[in-house]
């Protein structure tokens, strides 16, 4: 397999995978490698919230997710629940769907475009030079393989290869628990069992995924386990009975991991041309489920920018601002996932802070605060102007076209960034001729007299705004565009004006 590639991204899972479909979207050649020999089967997460659905949305392949899963109408913060029903989305609500299946549709949709999974290829060895990066491969058995590449992304989870050879660090905090997770039949589990359980030394939950099976997870502190002692259906049943006094009659285990509250994010996502995205990037407690939808925004964040430093439309540079937005985001995720977990451990203190911060969840503005946090539609970038969309992902409105009705995300299936113009002034447009390679300029109108953002705040129709691919708004205006702030965004994040 000795070539040369635009990319090689190493690891297939939700992530890499993600990122494989976006760059090849645009036009960009990808080598996805994977050190497995094939998929494990193993469930993994459960759910993707609103933001990611969105941007499944965004990309045209959001109704092959939803008929594999079912959308559910809450959520939890460390096991207090919270209502998502009224988010400021089309898709407020979480979608219940394994890891498994999700890696299953995304791996479809690479090969609708293009993208082969390179199974037993783990990366052994790493060399930059001024070309690019030189990436060693060795399967099982197998001699040694070298891919080059301008850019190599890592996507190889947490215990990341690539992370470790491009010697970038990896701090932040050492588990202070064990937990263990399986998909187990539970015959034994009472009727009127309620999901989570807390007890005297730890916490258990049992959560149906299909009828019969059960995801099971049990906690118990102050005790770490050696990450590379094998978990297994004997400790998981256990752990269970010392918890619950009983084992439900635990049976036919699908698989059994271990996973624990460590947190910790790699101090840069780019050195020269190495990035890391996912787990590679960060790990952390997986509460409230955001790790897998972390790693699928870091993926649409990065592959535009990727994909345009390649075709030459934007200048390398642009490439740090991945690491700007991503890192902040990601900081933010393990901070909160450190909160939950601190919320987890068992004692009266703890219960009493329960019971506290859960009398807060009766008002609206805690509930929305925190339900924007998990869901990730409260990220705002900071892309300069004063326009309170900018930086924030867009709404996804109605529009009115000349050639019919369509939504703002149906604009965004190719990719390409869009400068919508709502006012129908021609300087808009006549400004952004320079870009129209690689901008798609579009004249429309909204009905609306206001778009809703989290906060629930009602922001006035804007006259036009500059819509990045992965979504979020890079610039806006409220009445009269100021043409000289929309020249220099669209040579901010999509290089120079073409020359006439």
């Amino acid at each position: 397999m000795d070539r040369e590639t635009d990319v090689v991204i190493a690891g297939a899972g939700p992530t890499g995978l993600m990122l494989a479909c976006e760059l090849r979207l645009a036009g960009v050649d990808v080598v996805l490698v994977e050190r497995l020999a094939e998929r494990t089967g193993e469930s993994r997460a459960g759910g993707l919230h609103s933001r990611t659905l969105e941007v499944l949305d965004q990309r045209g392949v959001l109704d092959r997710f939803l008929a594999a899963g079912d959308l559910t109408p809450v959520g939890h913060f460390s096991g207090l629940m919270l209502d998502f029903d009224g988010l400021e989305s089309r898709h407020p609500l979480p979608l219940m769907i394994l890891q498994s299946d999700v890696e299953r549709l995304l791996e479809e949709w690479a090969a609708d475009l293009g993208v082969q999974v390179h199974w037993s290829s783990g990366v052994t060895g790493i060399r930059q030079n001024e070309a690019g990066v030189e990436v060693e491969l060795r399967g099982d058995d197998e001699a040694p393989v070298t891919l080059r590449a301008r850019y190599l992304v890592g996507c190889d989870g947490g215990r990341s290869t690539v992370r470790k050879l491009s010697g970038i660090d990896f701090p932040g905090t050492a588990a202070t628990m064990t937990a263990l997770i399986g998909d187990v039949e539970l015959p034994d589990l009472p009727e009127d069992y309620i999901w989570a359980r807390r007890c005297p030394n730890g916490d258990y939950s049992a959560i149906a995924f299909e009828p019969g099976w059960y995801r099971v997870i049990t906690s118990e502190y102050d005790h770490v386990a050696d990450r590379d002692e094998p978990a297994t259906f004997e400790q998981l049943r256990q752990s269970l009975v010392r918890l619950a006094g009983t084992d439900f009659g635990m049976q036919s285990p699908r698989w059994v991991s271990r996973f624990g509250d460590a947190a910790r994010q790699a101090a840069q996502y780019r050195k020269g041309g190495v990035l890391l995205a996912g787990d590679a990037a960060h790990i952390h407690f997986p509460a409230g489920g955001q790790g897998l939808n972390t790693g699928v925004q870091d993926a649409v964040n990065l592959g535009w920018k990727l994909a345009s430093v390649i075709r030459g439309l934007a200048p390398e540079s642009l490439l740090d601002s991945y690491h700007t937005e991503r890192h902040a985001v990601g900081e933010r995720v393990l901070q909160n996932t450190r909160a939950q977990a601190a919320l987890t451990r068992p004692g009266a203190q703890t219960d009493a802070l329960r019971d506290v911060f859960g009398s807060l969840l009766v008002f609206d503005e805690v509930n929305r605060h925190l339900r924007g946090m998990l869901t990730g539609l409260d990220i705002r970038y900071r892309v300069g102007g004063s326009h309170p969309l900018a930086g924030r992902r867009v709404p996804d409105v109605d529009l009115k076209m000349p050639d019919g009705s369509r939504t703002v995300y149906e604009l965004l299936r190719t990719a390409r960034p869009v400068l919508l113009d709502l006012s129908g002034s021609p300087d808009v447009m006549t400004t952004a001729q320079g870009w129209a390679d690689r901008v798609d300029l579009v004249e429309a109108r909204s009905d609306d007299e206001y778009w809703l953002v989290p906060a629930n705040r009602k922001i006035p129709v804007p006259a036009a705004l500059l819509i990045r691919p992965d979504g979020h708004v890079a610039w806006a205006a409220a009445a009269e565009p100021a043409i000289s702030e929309l020249r220099t965004s669209l040579a901010t994040w999509f290089g120079p004006a073409r020359q006439s």
